[in-house]
């Protein structure tokens, strides 16, 4: 289901084994081609391992920095576990950097910790709050918590890079417009 209220905050819409960190990944890249200014996390999942769960980390998009946010259970565990801490310290280290450069803020998913109330909610709070466009990804179960979230005020969008981009070049145009005769540095 894709819906588009004009707003500026939008989710990618997706099923369980798409490949979202990579998807996500590449809208970065192409927006960064156009010289769009982005902020946010992107996860990274550590390849191979011989556990269910690969070592996940935030990357911020404009520094590199890399957060580790789980924790390694051991061979015998069933699922992944959330390590607060390093999105913790990714959150900390956002409201502590200008966002007054950022045209678009990308953050990883709105999961599991954001539907409880915790994980990168803060961040998405705070650049709604400053008006920054904000792109994240959901998945169907928390679709629910998403939408109590946003209160209706966010697009959902389809698994499709050029409607994702569309959606993308629409939220940045207003700041553009704003600042005609600055040039944008690469992102």
């Amino acid at each position: 289901m894709t819906t588009s209220n004009g707003g500026r905050l939008a989710a990618v819409v997706y099923e369980a084994g798409f490949p979202i960190d990579e998807f996500l990944g590449r809208v970065a890249g192409q927006l960064r081609a156009e010289h769009v200014r982005l902020g946010g996390a992107l996860q990274e999942n550590a390849p191979g391992g011989d556990s269910r769960c690969a070592a996940m980390s935030l990357v911020d998009i404009a520094t590199r920095k890399r957060f580790q946010i789980s924790q390694d259970l051991g061979s015998q565990a069933e699922g992944c576990r959330l390590d607060a801490q390093g999105i913790a310290e990714f959150v900390v280290l956002f409201d502590r950097a200008s966002q007054d450069n950022v045209e678009l803020l990308i953050l990883n998913r709105f999961g599991k910790a954001e539907a409880e109330g915790g994980g990168l909610r803060p961040a998405f709070a705070r650049a709604m709050e400053a008006g920054i466009p904000v792109l994240t990804a959901v998945r169907a179960p928390y679709a629910e918590a998403w939408a109590q979230f946003h209160g209706h005020l966010a697009s959902d969008l389809p698994t499709d890079i050029d409607a994702v981009l569309a959606w993308c070049h629409d939220s940045v145009r207003p700041s553009r417009a704003a600042r005609p005769a600055q040039l944008s540095p690469a992102g």
